[in-house]
């Protein structure tokens, strides 16, 4: 597969996400021979836990799955540039590469408040932005935006 196709696994995820509430953003990881080991999508709400983000689900059942912390040789895919917490679990897990969609202008830590991975932590991860940018932009913005009409909506 390619990083599109696995990006379009994220991205249902993240769909799945927008469905229960949450703010539309899921990932998936993949070990060196391209299978997927690890999904997860936003369950803050749901879970009340502001650590339930995508990817720490995602780098929470590769770990599981494959025994160990270290996610060496792994790829991660989400749909939204990973935020501080998660681009620290990213540099904690070894995983080598990430690619990711829209970038988040608040939050962003792979460039765009921030670069974690520039940092000298002892582990600095290929970073691949944009890949499918626009449709995660367009989940997120639609989501935003019927939480606004809901708002106003509301007596």
């Amino acid at each position: 597969m390619t990083d599109t196709e696995y990006m379009a696994e994220a991205l249902c995820l993240a769909e799945t996400a927008s469905e229960h509430g949450e703010v539309p953003v899921g990932c998936v990881i993949t070990d060196a021979r391209g299978r997927i080991i690890g999904r997860g999508r936003n369950r803050r709400e749901e879970g009340r836990d502001a650590t339930a983000h995508a990817e720490m689900e995602a780098i929470r059942e590769a770990c599981a799955l494959v025994g160990d912390w270290r996610l060496d040789g792994c790829s991660l895919y989400v749909t939204l540039e990973p935020c501080p917490m998660c681009a620290g679990a990213i540099i904690n897990a070894r995983i080598p590469r990430v690619v990711f969609g829209a970038r988040e202008e608040n939050s962003g830590s792979c460039g765009s408040v921030l670069d974690l991975f520039s940092e000298n932590f002892g582990h600095r991860p290929a970073v691949y932005a944009g890949v499918r940018a626009e449709e995660s932009r367009a989940l997120l913005r639609c989501f935003f935006q019927e939480r606004r009409t809901e708002s106003e909506a509301a007596p």
